[in-house]
């Protein structure tokens, strides 16, 4: 009875899905084979290219981004629940406030480890 709603669901699963690959298909069939050497050559704002193109990043900019990740999905959750507070009741509240707390622990902890000490 309720599984007509989901075949849409699954023909447009399906959809995405085909276009993605006749997307991928299409660019490399008429990507060019053999690109020349001028092709391949570093462009930097119509100057010669010096150094190298690629650098290695330093780890600890990584653990800031991904701490600044964890703390942007915190708010991604808690801006709906404070838009419903008042219909949620007493429950959720403390539900949030330990979601916060799991959050501030981690927190602590990446303090403690000095993991936010700039060298």
């Amino acid at each position: 009875m309720y599984i007509q709603g989901y075949w849409i669901l699954v023909a447009f699963i399906g959809f995405s899905v085909a276009f993605a690959c006749a997307a991928l298909v299409m660019s490399w069939i008429v990507q060019p084979k053999a690109p020349g050497k001028f092709k391949e050559k570093t462009y930097e704002c119509g100057m010669q290219p010096f150094g190298d193109s690629r650098i290695q990043f330093d780890v600890k900019y990584y653990l800031y981004a991904l701490l600044f990740l964890i703390f942007d999905i915190e708010a991604v959750f808690l801006f709906p629940w404070a838009v419903v507070y008042n219909k949620l009741g007493l429950f959720a509240l403390v539900e949030a406030l330990i979601f916060i707390g799991i959050l501030v622990i981690g927190l602590v902890y990446a303090w403690k480890k000095d993991a936010l000490k700039w060298e």
